[in-house]
């Protein structure tokens, strides 16, 4: 079999298997998920789903990142550059898609999907400190940018497990722009001239 014919049937087979990872884990509102469920659901060997992931959790983490990648962020990034506009799509994305968030935040792989998630937010969070404090080193960036990227994800995630149906994805903007400004606000003002 020729290379890209077996590429395409690799990227069949593991898209296949996280669609059918984000469908079952909305539906059962759980990441209990049996293997067998998952690869009968995809349509996929159990062998495949271990050769490709190695595990359910690791296949479960990776669908949430793949959502993400998919949906969020383009979204995202097509949104215009207002601030509100991007935070509003991340909240809406989350409301969204919230069983799935849900059971993923309360489930065996809460941590790792939380890590991951960081991760990938790491880089708005990067550029944000960097507009906010120009003069700041990489090492203080990068630990500011995970200091955000969890204490957002903190919030994101009590708003998505326990926040009241419907959720309200305006009242989740508001209060991380409240935030926002609150760090602008210790932002160092820029000297006058000396005397």
């Amino acid at each position: 079999m020729p290379p890209e014919s077996r590429d395409r049937r690799v990227r069949r087979s593991r898209a296949a298997l996280m669609e059918a990872a984000v469908r079952l884990v909305s539906q059962r509102g759980t990441t209990a998920i049996p293997v067998t469920d998952l690869t009968e659901a995809a349509d996929v060997s159990r062998k495949l789903l271990y050769l490709h992931f190695g595990d359910r959790d690791t296949l479960l983490v990776a669908a949430a990142v793949d959502l993400v990648t998919r949906e969020l962020l383009p979204r995202i990034g097509s949104a215009p550059e207002e601030t509100r506009l991007q935070v509003l799509e991340m909240a809406r994305h989350f409301a969204g898609r919230r069983a799935f968030y849900r059971a993923m935040l309360t489930g065996a792989c809460a941590f790792t999907m939380t890590t991951a998630l960081n991760d990938l937010f790491g880089s708005f969070n990067r550029k944000a400190a960097h507009e906010l404090f120009p003069d700041i080193d990489p090492d203080t960036a990068q630990d500011l940018a995970a200091f955000v990227a969890g204490g957002t994800g903190a919030i994101v995630n009590h708003w998505l497990i326990d926040g009241h149906d419907p959720l309200d994805p305006e009242e989740l903007t508001d209060r991380l722009l409240r935030l926002s400004a609150a760090f602008a606000l210790t932002r160092p003002a820029d000297e006058g001239p000396t005397r």
